[in-house]
């Protein structure tokens, strides 16, 4: 099925203002639910905001009509995320976390993470900008989830969460970082698992030793793959610096 490429103002706008009117309906809907306090408002709302300014910024940059089926899942998916990120900012506040709500929503928006992609293949909407939507979903996703466990087992947990933004700002200084990777099932099953792992880890299902040990795998696997496709970028660029180098010396000669 062929793209839509024909872009209209007025409909990226009904697409993105979709979005942010279910986010605060779904944030009006968990404040009726557990009484959510100022903080959880405030900060449901900043990401509803924060999500349609971006999301309307990059379809007026990439021209496309509209998000597309797969983009709309995934917008979905960011509405969930959206309600996750309320509920952690609100039991700051709180006494304790409504955890069955909690687990509901993270689980459903996990659940959705496999879907979205499939949905963009099978109906051949797949764009660099859904790509992209649906990282930044998933990475942000983790960094709150990360956040509310260090919470219980100490900031060590925020790695978990902040090493993709680590990446993305080590490429500004070495570009290297930023060639494309080969594809890798390792690499997709271990940022699968952060995911899972980290639900379990705030669950508050398991012991602590149980909590610990969950967050301290989801850790050592991520540092494992960053690890493993770092090294492969490093020894990549040298390997075409060299043969560049070579090149310009038959040159010369």
């Amino acid at each position: 099925m062929a793209l839509n490429n024909t872009y209209d103002a007025r409909l990226v706008q009904q697409e993105t203002a979709v979005g942010a009117g279910v986010q605060i309906l779904l944030l009006a809907l968990l404040g009726s639910a557990i009484g959510m306090g100022p903080a959880g408002w405030l900060t449901g709302l900043v990401f509803a905001i924060a999500t349609w300014a971006l999301l309307s910024l990059a379809l007026h940059r990439s021209r496309l009509r509209s998000f597309g089926p797969a983009n709309r899942v995934t917008l979905g998916r960011a509405t969930l995320v959206g309600g996750v990120t309320a509920l952690v900012a609100d039991s700051f506040f709180q006494s304790s976390l409504p955890v069955t709500l909690f687990v509901g929503l993270t689980a459903v928006a996990l659940i959705l993470d496999g879907v979205d992609g499939k949905v963009a293949r099978r109906t051949g909407t797949s764009t660099p900008l859904g790509a992209r939507f649906d990282m930044e979903v998933d990475a942000f996703l983790i960094l709150v989830l990360s956040v509310y466990v260090s919470m219980s087992l100490g900031p060590w947990v925020l790695l978990i969460g902040t090493m993709r933004y680590g990446f993305v700002a080590a490429a500004r200084v070495w570009p290297w970082l930023n060639a494309p990777l080969p594809p890798s099932t390792a690499r997709k099953t271990v940022a699968a698992m952060q995911g899972v792992f980290l639900l379990l880890a705030a669950s508050g299902y398991l012991p602590y030793a149980g909590t610990f040990a969950v967050a301290a795998l989801a850790l050592a696997a991520l540092v494992w793959s960053f690890g493993r496709d770092i090294l492969w970028l490093y020894r990549t660029s040298r390997t075409e610096r060299v043969s560049v180098a070579e090149v310009r010396e038959l040159v010369a000669s």
